[in-house]
């Protein structure tokens, strides 16, 4: 993952992207998927009622972010290609799944150089991170992937504050089968008319190359946990080693063994636990 400040450049007056709504009726394209993988339950409807035909497509031509990210497309695609050595090709190129003729992806590109699925993005640079950035178009990128069999995607992002950051996500096959069988669902529900609900899948967290170096001085909890490991650090391995020992001082046939208020008991697998027993009462009674 790297970034890069970018310098003043004139954004091109590229013309706002039009789509043909009569095509983006038959297929689930990867704008699609984040709106089914997502948890808005009237902007799953409003797709679906688009994928039969009842209504036209939002028009976004007044969507200013959207817009931003029409006309900035070419910028982004080119210093990407500046930036990183690649080459970007099959650029607006439309792929169909050669199994699922009903899932396809308009892609922004691929990296000719390695496969990899291009998306150029337009984000604003206020609360912007790069996990919060993978995970909002996770479900396009994973969708995009699965159709074309490519094993890695580049998020290209250019932020509103002078920013390129570049992020590589990798096929995700548990991902990919969640985000599969919600699809799968949603267009049957295109096909017998019955409205969908939101699927709640809970999907994997995205995996991001670990790239950063965090300094965790100014965190108070960081620092209470790090005394309190520091502190027992000694303790535990000492207690690691007793008990690997007790396990070792057990005899083979006993199923359990007590003494000095510590009971080993073994299961049926073999496996050894423990358990600490209560003190007696040296005061009994005598009877």
């Amino acid at each position: 993952m790297r970034t890069i400040e970018i310098e003043d450049a004139a954004l091109p007056r590229s013309a706002i992207l039009k789509f043909n709504p009569n095509d983006r009726r038959h297929f689930i394209g990867g704008s699609d998927a984040r709106t089914i993988m997502g948890d808005d339950q009237d902007a799953l409807i409003r797709l679906w009622r688009e994928k039969r035909g009842e209504i036209e497509p939002e028009d976004l031509s007044d969507n200013l972010v959207v817009q931003l990210g029409t006309v900035t497309e070419v910028l982004n695609r080119a210093w990407y290609q500046r930036s990183s050595g690649q080459t970007i090709k099959d650029i607006q190129k439309r792929v169909r799944h050669p199994v699922h003729k009903w899932m396809a992806a308009t892609l922004d590109g691929m990296v000719e150089q390695t496969g990899a699925v291009f998306e150029a993005k337009f984000m604003l640079p206020w609360a912007f991170t790069e996990e919060a950035a993978a995970d909002k178009h996770m479900a396009q990128l994973q969708h995009n992937m699965w159709v074309t069999a490519a094993r890695n995607a580049v998020l290209s992002i250019i932020t509103g504050g002078g920013r390129w950051v570049e992020i590589e996500i990798h096929a995700d096959p548990l991902y990919q089968h969640l985000l599969l069988t919600a699809e799968k669902k949603f267009w049957r529900c295109v096909q017998s008319g019955e409205p969908p609900a939101l699927f709640n899948i809970e999907t994997p967290r995205p995996r991001l190359e670990a790239v950063k170096v965090v300094d965790m001085s100014a965190s108070n909890r960081w620092a209470d946990l790090a005394a309190t490991y520091l502190r027992t650090r000694d303790a535990h391995a000492e207690h690691e080693t007793a008990k690997a020992d007790l396990k070792q001082l057990m005899p083979e046939d006993a199923k359990e063994a007590t003494g000095h208020r510590l009971k080993a008991k073994r299961s049926k697998s073999g496996a050894i636990s423990f358990e600490v027993q209560p003190v007696e009462d040296s005061c009994a009674s005598v009877q």
